[in-house]
């Protein structure tokens, strides 16, 4: 029967993939890659010869009939995205909410995603926790600062280098910097790093510095 499958990869070190995910890849008729070349490199690596489509933010609405009618036809595919789990601040969710909507099975792979490491690192509560991704970089920003300012769970938010001191800046305005935070990037590579300290401790600790990496800031909650 059809299925598509939602299959985690590695965030950095390729040896971070399961058994699983590795055969599901080898077995699946079609592999959905948000960009087909990074994506090579870990199929390359593990010798996995499939055909790859490009399956991205910008073309995922226009292809998902096409893919439907491909898994109604019989077709077992297989979901990646270039790092960590599908859907979580990656293409995936149109699809799978289709899918459903369609009667396709739907089956998720446990694996990698940058959060998990990230809040285990930083060592705040991780009983309850809110995640909530890439912010809004412009028109709601503000106000969805103004409502985490009171929020009480450990807070995880993804960030691009290039915008992370602007941010940490702007969590002193609505978070006050006598509130604790993690940064971590690189994870799982040779440079990993996680820093721990008040929003102008980690100012000062990255400023100077040419920050490369994906981000994952956690912020402690509100006493």
């Amino acid at each position: 029967m059809a299925k598509l499958y939602i299959v985690p990869t590695p965030i950095g070190n390729l040896e971070d993939i399961t058994f699983r995910a590795l055969r599901i890849l080898r077995e699946a008729d079609l592999i959905l890659a948000e960009d087909t070349r990074k994506s090579g490199i870990l199929l390359k690596h593990y010798e996995i010869r499939k055909t790859m489509i490009p399956h991205h933010a910008f073309n995922e609405h226009k292809t998902l009939s096409g893919l439907i009618e491909r898994l109604k036809s019989g077709l077992t595919i297989a979901l990646i995205t270039d790092a960590g789990t599908p859907c979580i601040s990656d293409p995936g969710f149109l699809l799978v909410r289709e899918c459903l909507n369609e009667n396709i099975s739907v089956e998720c792979l446990p694996g990698a995603t940058a959060f998990v490491p990230a809040l285990v690192n930083s060592g705040f509560s991780s009983d309850r926790f809110l995640f909530e991704g890439f912010l809004p970089h412009k028109k709601g920003r503000q106000t969805r600062l103004t409502e985490l300012s009171e929020e009480t769970f450990t807070m995880i938010f993804y960030e691009s280098p290039h915008r992370l001191i602007k941010t940490l800046e702007q969590f002193i305005q609505f978070f006050g910097n006598e509130r604790m935070a993690s940064v971590s990037r690189e994870l799982t590579k040779i440079y990993e790093e996680n820093v721990r300290g008040t929003f102008e401790e980690l100012i000062a600790h990255f400023k100077d510095k040419q920050v490369k990496g994906e981000i994952v800031i956690v912020v402690d909650g509100k006493s």
